[in-house]
C-alpha cells in the first residue's frame, strides 16, 4: 500500500538548469531506490546529491510537514510505521497532525505513530454542538431532567468542553491530548531498523564506472580551461 510519494530530484542537474527526477512511492525497497536513482542520473560519481521537490499522498495533511531535504531512510521508516496502523488509527494520526502537535520534523511524526494512545479521537464530531450532544447524551456528563432537555444549549456546553480539554476539530473529527506520557521511541537514524533502510548508491558495472569517471575528468578539464584559458603566444 502506498502511503505517500516524494518527487526525488537530481540536485546537480537542477543546479545546471534541468529538473530531472521521479516520484518514489513509500513504503519502498532498496532495489526500487537504486533503480530510481540510476534513472535520474545519481551514480555516486557524476552526481551524488538529491532533494525532494514535491510530496503527495493519501495521508491527509502529511506532506505539509515534510521538507525538501528529508532523508529517504527516515521517510521509509515513517511510511512503514504508518502502514501498520488500522483505518481508525490513521484517522486519529491525521487529526493530531491537523492540530499541529508533533509535526516539527520527521522524527516527531515517527514518534507520534507510536504514541497515539496519548490522544482521544471522536470520529465525525466536527462542531461544538455535536461535541456537547455527545458528552451529554452519550457520555451522560450531565444528568438532565427530561422536561429540561429541549432547553439545553449543547453548543455552549461543547465549547466549554473543547476549551477545557484544549481540543481541536480536524476534518475527520474531534481530537485532544489526554496528557498521557509521550514516549520517545525514535531519537535518530541509528534507531531505524535495517529492514526499513533503503538508501544506497546504484551499483555500477566496470563499463559504467569508467564512463562516469571519464565524464567527471572531461568536465573538470573544461571547467579548468574556462577559468584559466591558455594565453596565446604572439607571433614574431
Amino acid at each position: 500500500m502506498t502511503l505517500f510519494e516524494a518527487y526525488v530530484t537530481n540536485m546537480g542537474k537542477y543546479n545546471e538548469g534541468a529538473l530531472v527526477g521521479e516520484y518514489l512511492k513509500f513504503p519502498t525497497t532498496s532495489d526500487e531506490v537504486q533503480a530510481l536513482l540510476k534513472r535520474i542520473g545519481i551514480d555516486g560519481v557524476r552526481y551524488e546529491e538529491i532533494f525532494i521537490t514535491d510530496f503527495d499522498g493519501d495521508v491527509l495533511g502529511l506532506y505539509d510537514h515534510l521538507g525538501e531535504y528529508e532523508n529517504l531512510d527516515e521517510l521509509n521508516h515513517l511510511a512503514c510505521l504508518l502502514s501498520e496502523l488500522d483505518q481508525s488509527e490513521l484517522e486519529k494520526f491525521e487529526a493530531i497532525i491537523d492540530s499541529g502537535e508533533y509535526t516539527g520534523s520527521v522524527k516527531d511524526l515517527i514518534n507520534l505513530t507510536q504514541n497515539l494512545d496519548c490522544f482521544e479521537f471522536y470520529s465525525g464530531i466536527t462542531s461544538d454542538e455535536e461535541l456537547g450532544r455527545m458528552y451529554i447524551e452519550d457520555f451522560e456528563a450531565l444528568q438532565i431532567p427530561e422536561h429540561l432537555v429541549d432547553y439545553i444549549d449543547y453548543e455552549a456546553y461543547g465549547r466549554d468542553v473543547r476549551i477545557n480539554e484544549g481540543g481541536h476539530f480536524a476534518p475527520g473529527g474531534y481530537v485532544f491530548n489526554n496528557n498521557s506520557r509521550f514516549i520517545e521511541h525514535y531519537s535518530g537514524r541509528e534507531d531505524i531498523p535495517d529492514e526499513h533502510k533503503v538508501f544506497s548508491m546504484p551499483k555500477l558495472n566496470i563499463r559504467e564506472q569508467m564512463a562516469a569517471y571519464k565524464e567527471v575528468i572531461d568536465r573538470s578539464s573544461l571547467e579548468g580551461e574556462r577559468l584559466h584559458p591558455r594565453k596565446e603566444v604572439p607571433e614574431r
